[in-house]
């Protein structure tokens, strides 16, 4: 069965009663590039587990499963999760999981105790808080591969001076890496705009230099409240601190109270962070 066809899609749906959802991002990959680019990308091996997330009709997750020793598929759409049971029953080392991957938790399948990789083509509106939940978790995946919006791939891989809040939350646990880029007629039903390829590799010692992570996000969500305004103004009104104390702040800190939030490395966010304790 060639899940790529669009013709194969299409008779896989209308025999389960099914059609793409556009309110869950439902868009199923048919380019062969495409696929092959994101597992070699994953550089996979037959000791590795991968936890998939949004694994569709199981194109993704057959050639997974060729490559690695399990395969955890996390589907939220029951109707989903039937055609998986169908699609992937000859592969004994896929684990179907019904639920929202947001509530999942790695350590009811041992994930916390043994190095796992996400590779995934994931639902657009899930990107932000999904790279989130697993950068934050004690045992992050070792590599995380997935398929996002074009734009907020280039957002998430940003440097200054054109950083955003977004880019600046998973730059302080990993190492992003645009791959390629993927038009937006690789997909049936084709979204409205293009894809990318992205990487993420999580640091080994996420917090080293970073304590706490709730201030040092506090800060960085300030100084990110009005991007175009100045960083004295945002970080002043933001914390209720006195901007001529908040200037000298900064000032210590190599800063120009003048520069925008965009402009600051993670190097800064991470010294704000630390020095904070000294603003009165």
């Amino acid at each position: 069965m060639n899940l790529l066809s669009p013709k194969t899609i299409k008779e896989v749906l209308l025999e389960h009663n099914v059609r793409p959802s556009k309110i869950m991002g439902q868009n199923f990959l048919i380019n062969q590039k495409v696929l092959e680019k994101t597992i070699e990308n994953a550089e996979l091996s037959k000791n590795d587990t991968v936890l998939e997330v949004g694994p569709g009709i199981g194109t993704l997750t057959k050639e997974l499963a060729k490559k690695v020793r399990k395969v955890v598929a996390i589907e939220k759409d029951k109707k989903m999760v039937e055609i998986l049971n169908e699609t992937l029953k000859d592969y004994k080392n896929v684990e179907i999981i019904q639920g929202d991957v947001l509530k999942f938790d790695p350590k009811r399948y041992t994930l916390n105790s043994i190095p796992y990789k996400v590779v995934a083509n994931i639902p657009y509106y899930l990107t932000s808080p999904l790279i989130r939940k697993f950068l934050e978790e004690k045992s992050p995946p070792t590599d995380i591969v997935l398929m996002v919006q074009k734009e907020v791939a280039q957002r998430i891989c940003a440097k200054p001076p054109n950083m955003s809040l977004l880019a600046v939350s998973v730059q302080i646990y990993a190492n992003p890496k645009i791959i390629s880029y993927v038009k937006k007629e690789c997909f049936w039903p084709s979204p409205k705009v293009d894809s990318a390829i992205i990487k993420i590799t999580p640091f080994q010692q996420i917090n080293k230099g970073l304590t706490p992570v709730n201030l040092f996000f506090r800060i960085v969500k300030a100084g990110f409240s009005h991007p175009r305004k100045q960083l004295a103004n945002n970080l002043s009104k933001i914390l209720k601190k006195d901007r001529r104390v908040v200037e000298l702040w900064l000032s210590q800190n190599n800063i120009e109270p003048e520069q925008r939030a965009e402009t600051l490395i993670i190097s800064d966010w991470k010294n704000l962070s630390r020095t904070y304790q000294t603003l009165s």
